[in-house]
């Protein structure tokens, strides 16, 4: 019994230790742009991105751990031309009258090397939650050249398949694997 109580108490002290140690890092929407890109009838590789993002990193350095809650604002899409921003937008893709948002939770960040490596999580598009792993390609945690606030910056990539998302027309010939590519950047507010 006695032990039992001494390794809880150990086992709160670490714990507590670990949440004081973490920070919390605030998106920043200005250099933060999810892109995606797919084959386009086997002519092209078409890449567009979505204009507005908000969330949070809570990052553990110390102890290795952290957390990624991000939204994406699918209402934002960019395809640099008006009208397939629309078609984008319609009930055949990402149907963003009913679905104006897309998120993904973070469910375990695998670090190698002090720095994150991957990051499982579960991506809800279309109401529709898969569990994906993006894999970190860079990963920088230090003071902001400019704004003078400890930041984070990051970009990571992952491949889903856009009919398990129910936004699958006219698949295979426009294809149905869709590449992310997210470039992140955050600041401690």
């Amino acid at each position: 019994m006695k032990k039992t109580l001494i390794a809880a108490a150990f086992a709160t002290f670490f714990a507590s230790q670990a949440l004081a140690s973490s920070q919390t890092y605030v998106v920043d929407p200005a250099h933060t742009f999810p892109r995606f890109s797919y084959d386009h009838m086997g002519m092209s590789k078409q890449i567009l991105r979505f204009n507005k993002t908000t969330g949070t990193v809570l990052l553990d350095s110390a102890a290795k751990q952290a957390k990624v809650d991000v939204t994406i604002d699918i209402t934002s899409v960019s395809t640099g031309f008006d009208a397939f921003d629309g078609h984008i937008q319609g009930a055949d893709f990402l149907d963003s009258a009913r679905f104006p948002t897309a998120t993904f939770k973070s469910t375990k960040v695998v670090f190698e090397g002090g720095k994150p490596a991957s990051i499982e999580g579960d991506l809800t598009i279309k109401g529709v939650t898969k569990p994906v792993t993006l894999t970190v390609t860079s990963f920088f945690n230090g003071p902001h050249p400019m704004l003078k606030k400890q930041a984070i910056g990051a970009n990571a990539t992952t491949v889903i398949s856009r009919t398990e998302f129910n936004a699958g027309k006219f698949a295979p010939g426009v294809g149905d694997e869709v590449t992310l590519d997210i470039a992140l950047e955050a600041v401690v507010e």
